[in-house]
């Protein structure tokens, strides 16, 4: 039975206290009051009312919002960074700009989902805690005619081919190389420092595909590296708390651990935070790697307690996914190579950390990329994509996840493996990358 609004029972929205309850119970940030008050026509109004009440097809965001963010989670670092970024290049853009934390609830963002799609953003960047909503959110994208572009969880085999164009990109970071190399960063020194010895692992999120890709690079590593062993792990669910809980129970099952895989910098926070409240010294008598390279992963490098992350740079996720958005949203259409991606992170350690905390951490407001060079719509001849950017292979992305039952290769994938589209693709991105990732930041003055 369908559920009607009467308009004469909705809240008094000159009543400042109301307006704030209504931002905090719709789960929006960074829309000001005068923003909302601004949505305040009859139909708006109503959508924000009903939204509360439980009905679908409802949001609030700001006025001129073109494009929102819809983190998994505000609790950890990474999506912090990211949001601040992904504003910054809005503004550089002329877009908009909306987040809202699906905390930890995927049917929390499908409904966020709805309701952007429903209010007109024209391009939202999906962060998922998992990929269990993917399709619904792909239909929605869909019928809605909205793009959006998704990071990190996904459904294995599900690719941007089985939804349709409105589904722009799939993008990550190379993760199995990449945490191979930082786990093999740490072997080499616990053999170094300790003749071998006995790791534990902080995971992620049971089931999340990078959890997933990064496990298996990470148990690769050990083949070089016989004097080591891996003898227990827990998951952190990518978060300093979680992991904080996990890692006192792998201390108390494991008396000699002298390393610690963790599955991200946050989760490397609360594996440091356990050991001093153990009694050990992290960097010293326990070692520690994480991976993404957050704020905090790069000053524990310098402060001794990390030894090593795999920096991908949550300020490069939002750089990147916003100028892709914005190049759709007036015309552009990406070819089959360019709708799945990766890009290369660096192994970062006390050796080549300054570099990271002067372009991306301590960088005194000075922003680490040129947007507008991002896009290939702003600069179709000179457009810098600032990193190393190639083609995402998806045997390689979800090895040893069964395939779904009838499942294929998209043909539009198949034929760009074929037709010379992959290498096309991946030459070009190369020689257009000229602003080095590692490097000073393009904004800083000489």
């Amino acid at each position: 039975m369908s559920r009607s609004i009467d308009p004469t029972r909705f809240p008094d929205f000159e009543n400042r206290k109301v307006v704030d309850e209504h931002l905090e119970r719709l789960g929006t940030h960074g829309v000001s009051r005068r923003d909302f008050l601004a949505l305040a026509s009859a139909g708006a109004i109503a959508g924000a009312t009903a939204g509360i009440a439980g009905l679908p097809s409802v949001a609030v965001a700001s006025p001129d919002g073109k494009l929102a963010y819809l983190a998994w989670t505000s609790r950890v670092e990474y999506m912090i960074q990211a949001s601040k970024v992904i504003e910054a290049a809005s503004k550089a853009l002329g877009l908009g700009y909306t987040f809202l934390d699906g905390q930890f609830d995927s049917q929390r963002q499908l409904n966020q989902f709805e309701q952007q799609a429903t209010i007109g953003s024209g391009g939202i960047i999906l962060h998922a805690s998992d990929g269990s909503a993917l399709k619904r959110i792909a239909q929605l994208s869909q019928d809605n005619q909205v793009y959006f572009a998704n990071v990190w969880a996904t459904l294995p085999w599900f690719t941007p081919f089985d939804a349709s164009d409105y589904y722009t990109l799939y993008a990550v970071p190379e993760e199995f190389s990449a945490h191979r190399g930082v786990t093999a960063k740490l072997l080499e020194t616990v053999t170094s420092n300790f003749g071998g010895g006995d790791i534990v692992a902080v995971t992620g999120v049971p089931g999340f595909s990078t959890d997933t890709v990064r496990s298996r690079g990470r148990d690769d590593a050990f083949k070089d590296f016989p004097k080591t062993r891996l003898v227990g792990q827990l998951p952190g669910n990518f978060n300093r708390e979680d992991s904080l809980k996990v890692t006192e129970d792998l201390l108390a099952r494991h008396k000699n651990i002298v390393g610690v895989v963790a599955q991200n910098d946050d989760v490397a926070q609360g594996v440091i935070a356990a050991l001093r409240s153990a009694g050990l010294q992290p960097g010293k008598d326990v070692l520690v790697v994480g991976a993404d390279g957050t704020s905090e992963g790069a000053r524990a490098i310098v402060q001794g307690t990390q030894l090593a992350t795999s920096a991908n740079s949550p300020a490069y996720f939002g750089a990147f996914f916003t100028a892709r958005l914005y190049d759709v949203t007036h015309g552009w259409k990406p070819r089959a190579a360019e709708r799945l991606l990766y890009w290369r992170s660096v192994t970062t350690t006390r050796d080549n950390v300054d570099v990271y905390l002067k372009r991306y951490v301590d960088n005194d407001g000075v922003e680490p990329f040129d947007y507008r060079r991002l896009s290939k719509v702003l600069h179709p001849t000179d457009w810098d994509p600032q990193a190393e950017i190639f083609p995402l292979d998806i045997d390689q992305e979800w090895a040893g996840i069964p395939k779904p039952d009838g499942w294929t290769y998209p043909k539009a994938y198949l034929d760009a493996k074929t037709n010379g589209e992959w290498e096309a693709v991946t030459a070009e991105y190369r020689d257009h990358y000229k602003i080095n990732f590692f490097g000073p930041s393009p904004n800083a003055k000489s």
